[in-house]
């Protein structure tokens, strides 16, 4: 018997580059169970209401409307809502290959020892390349800098969340995504995600047949709240400092921490605008700060009472 496909699409302050990418997605030809767009945006534009709604009258989509805005939290109940046995993630800014769900599809079916499977990803200005990757570091920084443009398949630990499949049965028993990330940002969740896979057994492969371009919009989303380097807050590196301190051990740990800090002001941004390194600066001591908060509470995983 073959494997079903449904898709997670979460979003917030999308209109136009949503129903885009809906719409594509409504055009492959692999039959996916069902399409489920996890709708944080408090208001749309009249005309992303109606086709949503018109999608959803037809059962084309199943739309649920989120009161609170949370990627982890959006990501988590959209598996609830899936009756599939793959769960493909995927950001509501793409243009996705026309063999993008099939893709995923074979790669599951070729690798049953693949707990997910994590797809190419082609940020602006950047084409498909043939890369020949090699880890530079081990612990918390091995992949970190994975090109996920690349054109050779391999098992990575890193992921990208917008272009991610999963295998429904074992994400649910993993827990689902730490919804401790918390939004906007919720930097590296899914990097948490591929280490807890890892250390469970499990094996994250990277697939470049199933292929997105990110359009990266400038509005909506994680970029809702303007630039991180121009910024006091510690939403920008919360996320990272709780990956490192829910992933990392000893040393290993301690110099991620410490590294951090200095390379956040070691930007070409803040050379041509060196004001705004004191309060970056402050931003991350308060990042470290909340994220120790938040590891002494512990993970909050799907089923956790908190």
């Amino acid at each position: 018997m073959s494997q079903r496909l449904s898709i997670v699409i979460p979003t917030y302050g999308r209109n136009t580059v949503l129903c885009d990418t809906i719409a594509a997605l409504l055009d492959h030809d692999c039959q996916v169970n069902e399409i489920i767009v996890m709708d944080q945006t408090p208001q749309h534009d009249a005309q992303t209401e109606h086709l949503l709604s018109e999608w959803q009258a037809n059962n084309a989509i199943l739309w649920c409307r989120l009161q609170t805005p949370s990627t982890t939290g959006a990501m988590n109940q959209g598996v609830l809502a899936a009756t599939g046995d793959i769960v493909l993630f995927l950001d509501d800014d793409i243009i996705s290959h026309p063999n993008l769900l099939r893709a995923h599809m074979h790669a599951h079916d070729e690798h049953p020892d693949a707990w997910a499977v994590v797809g190419q990803v082609l940020q602006p200005g950047e084409n498909p390349s043939t890369v020949n990757w090699t880890s530079a570091h081990g612990g918390l920084r091995r992949d970190i800098g994975f090109p996920f443009y690349s054109n050779s398949s391999r098992w990575i630990e890193n992921a990208m969340a917008g272009n991610l499949s999963v295998k429904r049965k074992g994400f649910l028993e993993l827990g689902g995504f730490d919804e401790k990330f918390r939004p906007p940002v919720a930097y590296r969740f899914e990097t948490e995600f591929v280490r807890r896979v890892i250390s469970c057994g499990g094996r994250v492969l990277f697939e470049p047949a199933a292929s997105i371009r990110h359009l990266r919009v400038e509005s909506g989303g994680t970029r809702s709240r303007g630039s991180q380097w121009a910024s006091a807050s510690p939403i920008y590196g919360e996320g990272d400092y709780y990956y490192a301190l829910r992933c990392g051990h000893g040393w290993d740990r301690l110099g991620y921490i410490l590294r951090r800090p200095f390379r956040q002001v070691r930007t070409k941004f803040h050379l041509r605008h060196p004001w705004w390194i004191p309060p970056k600066f402050i931003g991350e001591l308060r990042a470290i700060a909340a994220a120790f908060v938040l590891y002494r509470q512990g993970p909050q995983l799907m089923g956790d009472s908190q």
